[in-house]
């Protein structure tokens, strides 16, 4: 049966710019909701003390949750090897960072889709340098979890793989028990493409999911598709919004991921608009939860 855990999503210059909001503060709020455990990011400004996370482990354990997963940036599409290396080397601190946060699963990215690129230049690239943390990740009992990204805060250009064919050509280049996919549905929309189509094409390596929903504030999708598609920049058409009042059918969605048994961990990207949203975002999951997954 999955589990729920939630994200800072409102809260992320607080904890990882301008250092306004601790550690402490976000988990007591997140130890309100009705959830099982908490998503880590690695760029929480505390984080850059290794002696403090055993503490924040701890912190979260005696509210009785869990740190299941990491959030972390990698950007292995450089064509410099030397830049790819510091990369690969970040990606083994934050591996790290997760097993001693008590986590399984951490995040991975393609890397940024530089214009001199080729898809398969960039899907080489992509893949060799997650193939290379990939036994480090073993070792340490951690799966590394391929998002289906739009971009990171601090990147010039959008994802690599945003696009759902060379995500999938890259999904489809690594076969480990420890690699998997991140599936983020409203990340679909943001590359002007259906959240449905890619699930059924990777809801077999699903193995944790960003719940998360998206609103147009104008215009229509196809709008989105013609003219911010891969753009450099936000997508300025779509906005954050309560899960289950948004573009996603988490019908369709949950209804394909019991047919394939999963049964990981939902993490939930919502709270833009205040901790009520958030719970408001939990109970929706409970109950859609609840109806597919009925026996657990």
């Amino acid at each position: 049966m999955p589990k729920l855990a939630a994200f800072p999503k409102a809260f992320m210059q607080a904890l990882c710019k301008d250092g306004t909001m601790k550690i402490r503060e976000w988990v007591d709020l997140a130890s309100q909701l009705e959830i099982e455990g908490l998503e880590w990011y690695a760029g929480f400004l505390e984080m850059e003390d290794k002696i403090r996370w055993p503490e924040f482990r701890q912190m979260v354990e005696d509210t009785g949750k869990t740190i299941p997963m990491m959030c972390c940036s990698p950007d292995f599409t450089h064509p410099d090897a030397s830049f790819r290396q510091k990369e690969i080397a970040k990606q083994k601190n934050w591996i790290d960072m997760t097993h001693v946060l008590g986590g399984s699963y951490c995040r991975v990215l393609s890397g940024q889709k530089r214009p001199e690129l080729t898809i398969d230049e960039g899907v080489k690239l992509a893949a060799d340098s997650i193939t290379a943390c990939i036994p480090y990740a073993e070792e340490r009992g951690i799966t590394l979890i391929l998002e289906n990204h739009y971009k990171d805060d601090f990147w010039e250009y959008p994802e690599f793989a945003q696009k759902m064919d060379v995500f999938c050509q890259l999904v489809d280049s690594i076969d480990h028990p420890n690699f998997g996919v991140n599936y983020d549905p409203s990340n679909t929309f943001l590359a002007g493409e259906d959240p449905l189509e890619l699930l059924k094409k990777v809801s077999h390596r699903v193995v944790t999911m960003h719940a998360s929903d998206r609103y147009l504030k104008y215009g229509t999708i196809e709008d989105l598709r013609n003219e911010e598609g891969g753009a450099v920049g936000y997508a300025k058409r779509l906005s954050h919004g309560e899960i289950g009042k948004g573009m996603n059918d988490y019908d369709a969605i949950f209804s394909e991921l019991k047919r394939v048994g999963f049964d990981g961990w939902i993490s939930i990207e919502d709270g833009v608009d205040g901790m009520d949203q958030l719970e408001r975002s939990v109970a929706f999951l409970q109950r859609k939860i609840a109806t597919y997954w009925p026996n657990n």
